[in-house]
């Protein structure tokens, strides 16, 4: 009966400072919000070189796989830290390529096309203003663009981006980041094993055995879909950059590399890219220009979409295109750029688990009429 009391006494101790801790987590989450920034900031360049090791693991795998099979002993061997050294060579080349010629471009046509920004609203208020006035494209709500347009600040619109971007300017997180992925990509077998050694340590066998499972599973989503994607978005970039730059598009260069990033976000990211592409070629090549650019630009999305992007991803995900919008536009919602582009894998897993929980009761229901 005691030992009744003292477990009673316990729980409601233990709940009463689970409120009390609830309670102060939310009358303090300001601050619990700048701690939990901080420590991910301080975290940021380690988040980085895991990410950078999740896109080329399959590439450095794959040449892994290439060197293994090598007569020399030497080779065969050292398949793993060769392949590691070879891809980051190759990451090498790719940069310095880049560097030499299409960072000047992509940074000359930003720069040229800020200098050039105020003109180009200029024309189209003139354009606007030229339009009969029972244009229906005089309405209210266009009028209030227009005005909204006019105030646009470029300097504060430069800050802005320069401060998303302000973390490529610490070369301390970049070698950081870079050291933390050759580590991941050249030790991933070791760290995988300490991992899984882990977990069967702590949970009973059963519950170890479904984690290890769903932590192979929800590893082989992200990786797929996060190599294949930045595969793809590459592609696409360089397709519309040549179609662009044959139809004498200003800025083919800048706005072929915009179509190619956004594309890493599925369905929103190539949509919003090639609006705001074919504003841009409206203002500074006309109407013609920019029917032709959006014609070339969606028959190249449809190629994609229909070609390009079922032989890179090998519908590794496995999730239908509602779902998908459906994962990006809540990820966005809720975590901005880096939900929208993780919303699909993370879909992915949740589907898994959700079929595998619905199937494992169903075969228990049907044991129990049994």
């Amino acid at each position: 009966m005691k030992e009744n009391s003292w477990k009673k006494w316990l729980y409601w101790f233990s709940f009463g400072v689970a409120i009390i801790i609830v309670f102060n987590i939310f009358n303090n989450f300001d601050n619990l919000k700048q701690i939990i920034g901080n420590f991910f900031q301080i975290l940021s360049p380690f988040l980085a070189g895991i990410l950078i090791a999740y896109i080329l693991y399959l590439p450095s795998r794959r040449i892994e796989k290439t060197l293994g099979k090598s007569k020399v002993k030497f080779i065969k061997n050292k398949a793993r830290p060769i392949s590691v050294i070879i891809i980051y060579l190759l990451i090498l080349v790719i940069l310095i390529v880049a560097m030499k010629f299409l960072i000047p471009k992509v940074y000359d046509s930003i720069v040229e096309l800020i200098n050039n920004s105020q003109g180009y609203i200029t024309d189209i208020i003139n354009k606007f203003s030229t339009l009969p006035e029972d244009s229906f494209l005089k309405k209210d709500f266009l009028e209030q663009a227009i005005a909204k347009l006019k105030e646009i600040d470029i300097m504060q619109i430069l800050n802005y981006i320069s401060g998303i971007f302000s973390f490529a300017t610490s070369l301390l997180n970049i070698f950081v980041a870079i050291v933390v992925s050759v580590y991941v990509l050249a030790a991933r077998g070791k760290l995988v094993k300490a991992l899984k050694k882990f977990i069967i340590a702590v949970f009973k066998p059963k519950t170890a055995e479904l984690i290890i499972k769903y932590f192979n599973n929800s590893n082989e989503y992200f990786f797929k879909f996060l190599s294949s994607q930045v595969l793809d978005g590459i592609v696409v970039g360089i397709l519309t950059s040549i179609a662009m730059s044959l139809l004498g598009v200003k800025y083919a260069v800048l706005l072929g590399f915009f179509i190619g990033l956004l594309n890493l976000i599925p369905y929103f990211g190539a949509i919003f890219a090639v609006a705001i592409s074919a504003i841009i070629t409206l203002v500074t090549g006309g109407l013609a220009q920019a029917i032709w650019m959006l014609v070339i630009v969606i028959i190249l999305q449809q190629i994609d979409a229909n070609i390009i992007n079922p032989k890179i991803v090998g519908g590794s995900l496995k999730l239908s295109p509602l779902l998908v919008i459906f994962a990006v536009a809540v990820g966005g919602a809720y975590f901005g750029i880096l939900g929208m582009f993780l919303g699909a894998p993370v879909a992915a897993v949740i589907k898994l688990l959700v079929t595998d929980f619905v199937n494992y009761r169903l075969e228990q229901k049907s044991q129990e009429d049994k």
